[in-house]
């Protein structure tokens, strides 16, 4: 089939010709195709580490809350109202009235308390468990309430149960394969408007229409998520008809595909944040007079320009933009000043400045490599000679595992996203002395005790306006202190053919398809 034939026949409506008869209509297809550039590892929700695995698997199965990003706060879903003790150590949901799981079995508190004591049982593998670790206790009050108990306040509950990994489960479902297992094998587990139907590992994941889905029925009979790891190949199948939603096309061509007259971009700015790591326990990175310089010496606009193709946003706080207790430092981020960074390492001792080794990933975030190459380039400018080098994704995560004593970095590229739009997981995550690696994955090694102070006291306080003034205190000094070269803010975006409409992308690097119809 050639490409303007394929693209027609994507139309809502398509007109063929054959000969002797009279026109005819043939209608749309009734099965989404995406293409996405990962397999999963696990359809268990409470196995999830992945964004774009969970984006499958929401289409499954649902949680008590989901995100209201409009207006930054946190709305029902299998929960219809809730309240919170003031001591802030006790949440109480009122359930959702007749909603049934895929397998027949009735949603109730039941299924509420066994989906979160699964979630906290050790045997039970939840990579992020930390979203759910303040709950205590969960009280069956009666079939449509339940109560959590708190061992400690946590400001973030209510955000954390908007993600894929607290999603309930069917206990029934659980029970047919044992609850410490829910790869693939419980057909039925899940709420969703779309129920798990094929997984032919490596190549695609099928599902299909919920047909007892207690709210908005979806516009297509069934989604077809295709396995495709090649970006390039991606948008090949794009152009040719044979998918009608494409994950992350090359970044070089995303100008081109705005352009196209077939072809929708959905872009949006996400939680991504991408930074360049400054070992803090390394030689002359331990001044933060040299840190300080690294920031100064790149030209962060120009690369997003050049090398991202404008696919993102300079930061100018250690958290970005949109997440709760977000507060702006320097406008524009870091300004471009090379003489100020020549003269900051003259002033702690480097004149001529000094050899570094760069290590960088290469196809994990966008033009990765690339922007590593463009940085280390702008560096040689104030005299630092950073050797990049690159490796494939699980030896660089073991790089940046690996404890102060044996590690490698001096420095390296790194993006990092957060499950809720909550600073915690910035900050805490990446500037907490708690979290050097081999505990955490802040390989910055970065320390300051009234940093950890602050964010130790953000994490418990239920006090909103007390929350934002740490996290503003914590931001302000991290800058400062510079262990990072703070860069940029990573879009996300999906090319669609141009006849589907309803995709958005979400602050938290999803898409958003699931009442995706045509034109």
């Amino acid at each position: 089939m050639g490409r303007i034939s394929a693209w027609v026949l994507l139309a809502a409506s398509v007109l063929v010709a054959v000969p002797g008869a009279a026109v005819q209509a043939q209608p749309p297809p009734k099965t989404l195709h995406i293409a996405v550039g990962i397999d999963a590892d696990t359809l268990d929700p409470a196995g999830q580490t992945t964004t774009t695995v969970a984006n499958m698997v929401d289409y499954i199965y649902e949680t008590l809350l989901r995100p209201d990003y409009a207006g930054g706060t946190v709305a029902p879903q299998l929960a219809t109202s809730w309240t919170v003790s003031r001591d802030g150590l006790m949440y109480t949901f009122r359930l959702r009235r007749g909603v049934t799981f895929q397998d027949g079995t009735s949603f109730d508190a039941d299924a509420v308390k066994f989906t979160f004591e699964r979630l906290l049982d050790p045997k039970t593998r939840v990579p992020l468990r930390f979203l759910v670790d303040a709950i205590k206790e969960v009280q069956v009050l009666d079939a449509l309430t339940v109560r959590f108990v708190l061992s400690r306040p946590s400001p973030m509950l209510l955000s954390n149960l908007t993600y894929t990994t607290t999603a309930i489960i069917s206990p029934a479902a659980a029970a047919k394969i044992g609850p410490a297992n829910l790869v693939r094998d419980a057909t039925a587990a899940g709420t969703g408007p779309y129920q798990f139907k094929e997984w032919v590992r490596g190549t695609s994941i099928l599902v299909t229409r919920n047909p007892g889905y207690w709210g908005k029925a979806p516009a297509f009979d069934e989604v077809m998520f295709r396995v495709v790891p090649d970006a390039g190949t991606r948008e090949t199948m794009l152009l040719a008809g044979d998918v009608h939603m494409a994950m992350l096309p090359p970044a070089p061509d995303v100008r081109r595909l705005r352009e196209n007259p077939n072809v929708t971009l959905v872009q949006a700015p996400t939680d991504r944040v991408i930074f360049i790591g400054l070992n803090t326990q390394w030689g002359p990175l331990r001044d933060a007079r040299v840190r300080q310089a690294f920031n100064y010496a790149v030209n962060k606009g120009a690369i997003l320009s050049s090398v991202l193709f404008d696919l993102g946003t300079v930061v100018d706080s250690p958290c970005p933009a949109g997440m709760f207790g977000y507060g702006p430092v320097q406008a524009g981020g870091w300004p471009f000043n090379p003489i100020k960074a020549k003269q900051l390492l003259a002033e702690a001792g480097y004149p001529s400045g000094f050899e570094v080794t760069f290590f960088t990933p290469t196809g994990r975030y966008i033009q990765d490599f690339q922007v590593a190459q463009a940085v280390a380039a702008q560096l040689r400018n104030v005299g630092i000679r950073a050797s990049v080098s690159t490796m494939e994704w699980p030896s660089y995560v073991a790089e940046i595992t690996a404890p102060p004593e044996r590690t490698r970095l001096q420095m390296f590229v790194l993006g990092w996203a957060w499950v809720v739009l909550d600073c915690d997981g910035v900050l805490f995550g990446q500037f907490h002395s708690s979290q050097h690696p081999p505990r955490g994955l802040a390989p910055a090694f970065y320390t300051n005790a009234e940093v950890d102070s602050w964010l130790d006291e953000a994490r418990t306080t239920v006090d909103v306006e007390k929350r934002k003034t740490l996290y503003r205190q914590a931001q302000q000094r991290i800058w400062t202190d510079a262990p990072w070269i703070f860069l940029w803010a990573q879009n996300w975006y999906v090319a669609t053919v141009k006849s589907l409409v309803g995709v958005s992308i979400t602050p938290i690097e999803k898409w958003d398809a699931i009442y995706a119809t045509w034109k």
